[in-house]
């Protein structure tokens, strides 16, 4: 029996002190803390872990610098310190990253003026970080190249956080903290319906694989669906204080367009913030801000061709870019917090901060907005809030984040170099081996050494340019939940950004690696993947 059968067999065993349902950043933080803090904790989602906004984000955790302009300072000083305390905690995944800044000539603001903003923005950030520079049209020219410095009056460079691999995978290592502290997680299981009935949550579930009912028994509730929280309430009938407008962001994947390993940030056509970020050996451009309606966001053309004119005309590239250079896609919505019927006409001014409302007497909390920087503190916000529900919590200073002690990375680093596990690293790879193992695994990595430990051929790279060996792909089909080959290629990895569909379907190795991760069903996965491809493909 795999672990997800395992675990959807725990589901209906026992009454839980909380179920969470979402398993996006929100409800993986939530679970994490309350597992570590003692209690006992079930988590469903009706599609993958971090399947839908926490997994198309611009992998930055960054201090808010935009919301200088709206004034909103209280807020930046608290996403700062949560910036500062993030890159604290996990050293080897969310680390500082320069961000080179292009201002046009006829900007809203002199270049002056912004960069007194990134002045003020590093000493509200504690100067924890390096010291923001003014820059001179030439100097920004000499630093990168491709930059278009022809209609530029000059910029700065700054600097904030981004994630080393991707957001999916962060929000899952709090979904196995939570499994490794007793919490029993299931992905693709839906809630159907919930009834409050003698002080006890009944909620009717069902296997979104298999289509088999679920009952599932709990003293109170979190709603932490993300952009499906308000549709989830309604079900409930349980009104809310906020609900969630909707901003879609689509991000184009193509080969590495820079010499730096620095985010380049320009204010696109529409006036609003414009990125090119580095990706390894890709580079990831966008964002859109487009109000829309539905927390299912498609890419239209407009989206593409808003993206490609932007980096074309901002950069100097020997050939403009076009769709036949886009490796992938992201598109989600980011869901913004607002209060009672506010949020329609000024929306474009709206923040990521979170707001949680509590129905203290069903103990039925939902979490809307939040952004992946502000990820501890609502881990810790909902710990508060269910104790308040006369739920003491059993261990309640239990700290649940953060990367494992110096002494244990300095093992697995000594295990390492016992095998000269650096020197199997492909020439392609961005990263050395050892890196690139404890970022993703932590502690648990170990595992994976004793693997390469037991059959040297473990180290071996499945698919060429994916940056995965095959221990890895052993690991996860013990511990990672891989229910369908997506949620391998696209969230426990990021394959599938990094690789043309094309590139991964032609692959010798994907084959064995749905043998590994599904065994007898791995022909019927990989068939679904196909499709899943196929379908996406004449979709565009």
């Amino acid at each position: 029996m795999n672990l997800r059968d395992t675990n959807l067999t725990q589901l209906s065993a026992q009454t839980y002190d909380v179920l969470v349902v979402g398993a996006g950043i929100n409800g993986a933080v939530s679970a994490a803390a309350l597992s570590k803090k003692g209690l006992s904790v079930a988590v469903i989602d009706k599609g993958d872990f971090a399947g839908e906004t926490s997994s198309h984000s611009s992998n930055l955790a960054w201090g808010g610098i935009k919301y200088l302009e709206s004034h909103e300072y209280l807020l930046v000083n608290k996403l700062c310190k949560s910036r500062n305390h993030l890159m604290q905690s996990y050293p080897s995944t969310v680390q500082e990253i320069r961000f080179l800044t292009t201002l046009q000539k006829g900007f809203r603001f002199p270049a002056l003026i912004v960069y007194l903003g990134t002045l003020l923005y590093w000493i509200m950030g504690r100067f924890f970080t390096r010291f923001p520079e003014f820059l001179s049209s030439a100097a920004i020219e000499a630093r990168e190249p491709v930059i278009d410095t022809s209609n530029a009056q000059g910029g700065f460079e700054y600097s904030d956080a981004f994630l080393h691999d991707n957001d999916a995978r962060f929000v899952f290592n709090f979904i196995r903290g939570a499994m490794d502290n007793g919490a029993v997680v299931t992905n693709y299981v839906s809630a159907q319906d919930a009834q409050f009935i003698d002080n006890i949550w009944h909620v009717a579930a069902k296997d979104e694989i298999s289509g088999e009912p679920i009952a599932i028994k709990a003293k109170s509730v979190i709603n932490a669906c993300g952009p499906f929280a308000d549709a989830f309430n309604a079900e409930l009938e349980n009104k809310t204080e906020h609900h969630h407008v909707f901003s879609k962001g689509v991000h184009l994947i193509v080969n590495k367009l820079t010499k730096v390993d620095k985010v380049l940030a320009f204010f696109a056509s529409d006036g609003r913030l414009f990125f090119v970020i580095p990706m390894g050996q890709k580079t990831c451009i966008g964002t859109t801000d487009d109000k829309v309606d539905s927390p299912n966001p498609v890419v239209t053309d407009a989206d593409r061709h808003f993206i490609l004119d932007n980096v074309n005309a901002l950069l100097n590239l020997d050939q403009p870019l076009t769709m036949a250079d886009v490796i992938s896609e992201r598109c989600g919505v980011r869901p913004l917090a607002v209060k009672g019927n506010s949020g329609s006409s000024d929306w474009v001014q709206l923040s990521r901060k979170h707001a949680v409302d509590v129905n203290t007497p069903k103990r039925l909390v939902s979490i809307f907005g939040g952004k992946l920087t502000d990820c501890i503190n609502v881990g810790n916000e909902i710990a508060d809030t269910i104790a308040a529900f006369d739920m003491p919590l059993p261990k309640p200073h239990a700290k649940w984040y953060g990367e494992s002690s110096d002494a244990h990375k300095q093992t697995f680093l000594d295990r390492a170099a016992l095998i000269n596990l650096d020197a199997l690293t492909p020439v392609y790879s961005s990263e050395l081996l050892s890196t690139r193992l404890w970022r993703r695994y932590d502690i648990n990595a170990l595992q994976i050494i004793d693997e390469i430990q037991r059959d040297p051929q473990q180290a071996e790279q499945l698919m060429h340019n994916a940056e995965y060996i095959r221990a890895e792909l052993h690991y996860a089909a013990r511990r990672e939940m891989i229910t369908k080959l997506d949620d391998f290629l696209r969230r426990r990895s990021k394959i599938s950004m990094v690789l043309r569909s094309s590139e991964i379907l032609s692959s010798p190795g994907l084959l064995e690696a749905c043998e590994i991760l599904f065994g007898e069903q791995a022909e019927a996965k990989l068939a679904e993947y196909q499709a899943m491809i196929a379908q996406r493909e004449s979709s565009k």
